[in-house]
């Protein structure tokens, strides 16, 4: 049987292989809608053979179930018998396919749900086919035929947040981490292989598990792959005995296509080359047919991208992707320029997101402490590492020392009341001694201070793009802050209630 029918509610159930597996986010305004004008259009549903029930064909569970509810509640007909368009069975791939094309047209879907939905309907067409497993070009040939178009590239990329990802930040993931945030972290996990092989020749089996470990450290909702860089030079840095400024230097150049030369940890260092590309490290492309092209980008373009995945039609190229949900920090015109009022808790985070990823990455990230409801959102527990000294240039002595001192310009660390710092820093801490003390001398010996007139040579000029747009970023929230204060009477260093 096939065709338009009225059919009881009781005799439809959900599909359990729905793509979506969160709940729907219009959830409350389809119910509403439904109880106020019963529903728009009919559920497309079918039936497998030898079955007597029917199940939701292409969309429509979070219709059945709120009918379900309705007439729980109700015990109106209208909500019992409803209009339903019958297809015929094909097979089970097809319904599943039909219910990704159904959720990517509606906007619905996480990248994640979307690739978990792939994987799935690759295990069927397996199935179907009477083979062991499809292969990317024939799972990318199939899903066009059942009208999913979708490149090979996508298709790797996919694998990868599944098999690799998944286990290790499902948070982040769940939260809505988009494809060009997955490639970035590829692209990461890849240089940061090729690097610590390279490095740390006497752990080189080890590199999987320090990876795996701080992806777990650092997941969370609001996912920031910069953070995730700068623990992972942290640990080549450590591991291998170098600077971690060379080892940045080092990855940066492997990340964006370069040649890297190697810090000096024993005779003869090597090179470290860019690894081959496999059609699944390629970016984004947008062909006129709604397929990905398969190349023509660099790895460049891959980390420079701002442009996160937004769920649309199946093609997945729509010419004109929205930006990430979440505002990327390291974009300073985003700070700047924010929509809605501010408030003092969500400012002091900001601060000390934007002060752990500049001091990170420039190996000083276990001083930048938070503070919660008072001050600048962040504390500095002590002055860099003495060692430092021995192990840096001056260029990069210079480079820290200065940005230390920024930090502690952006959380008064000199100028708040000392009951609301000193008790926040290790008794051990140098600056807590000389902030107990009043000793200026004490600090200046034990951070290099240079000629505020160098700023602009030795700490702008040097800092990289990302550390740049944080600083700036780091200095107008530090201004927010204080504006927002006096026109609210707030008192910065007077804890909240």
């Amino acid at each position: 049987m096939s065709g338009p029918a009225q059919v009881e509610i009781t005799r439809i159930r959900a599909y359990t292989r729905n793509p979506r597996r969160g709940d729907n986010p219009e959830y409350d305004r389809i119910r509403d809608s439904i109880r106020a004008h019963g529903m728009d259009q009919p559920l497309v549903i079918t039936r497998r053979p030898g079955e007597t029930e029917y199940m939701v064909h292409s969309g429509g569970n979070t219709r059945l179930r709120i009918l379900r509810e309705l007439f729980e509640e109700t015990g109106d007909e209208q909500f019992h018998r409803v209009h339903c368009l019958i297809k015929p069975w094909t097979r089970e791939s097809d319904v599943l396919l039909a219910h990704l094309r159904e959720n990517d047209l509606r906007g619905s879907l996480t990248f994640i749900d979307k690739a978990l939905a792939v994987q799935e309907a690759g295990k069927l067409l397996a199935q179907e086919m009477g083979v062991e497993a499809v292969i990317q070009a024939q799972l990318e040939a199939e899903l066009q035929k059942a009208g999913y178009r979708i490149h090979r590239t996508l298709i790797s990329r996919m694998e990868y947040a599944v098999e690799t990802l998944l286990p290790l930040i499902p948070q982040a993931l769940a939260a809505g981490l988009g494809r060009h945030q997955v490639q970035r972290i590829r692209a990461l996990e890849r240089a940061a292989a090729n690097l610590w092989q390279s490095l740390c020749p006497r752990a080189a089996d080890t590199f999987d598990t320090v990876f795996a470990e701080l992806c777990r450290r650092y997941d969370a909702p609001g996912w920031d792959t910069e953070i995730l860089q700068g623990a992972i030079e942290t640990e080549i840095a450590e591991e291998a005995e170098v600077s971690i400024h060379s080892v940045r230097v080092a990855l940066d150049a492997v990340l964006h296509g370069r040649e890297a030369t190697l810090p000096e940890v024993g005779p003869d260092p090597e090179p470290v080359r860019v690894p081959d590309p496999d059609p699944g490290a390629l970016p984004d492309g947008q062909g006129s047919d709604g397929a990905e092209a398969a190349s023509g980008d660099t790895t460049e373009n891959l980390l420079d991208a701002s442009t996160d995945d937004t769920p649309g039609d199946a093609t997945d190229a729509t010419a004109d992707d929205t930006t990430d949900a979440t505002t990327s920090l390291a974009d300073p015109l985003a700070l700047d320029v924010p929509e809605g009022p501010e408030d003092l808790k969500s400012l002091r985070a900001r601060a000390w997101t934007l002060a752990v990823r500049l001091a990170q990455r420039n190996g000083i990230g276990e001083l930048v402490l938070p503070l919660s409801g008072r001050g600048l959102g962040f504390v500095l527990r002590d002055v860099p590492d003495p060692a430092l000294a021995e192990q840096l240039d001056d260029d990069s002595l210079g480079q820290v020392s200065m940005l230390w001192w920024q930090l502690a310009a952006c959380c008064e660390m000199t100028f708040a009341p000392l009951e609301s710092i000193v008790p926040e820093l290790p008794e051990d801490s140098v600056l807590r001694h000389a902030l107990e003390r009043q000793d200026a001398g004490l600090l200046f010996r034990s951070v290099w201070t240079l000629d505020p007139g160098h700023t602009g040579y030795r700490l702008w000029r040097t800092l990289h793009d990302r550390d740049w747009s944080d600083l700036v970023c780091l200095m107008n929230t530090y201004r927010r802050i204080r504006n927002l204060a006096a026109g609210t009477g707030a008192a910065i260093w007077e804890e909240e209630p």
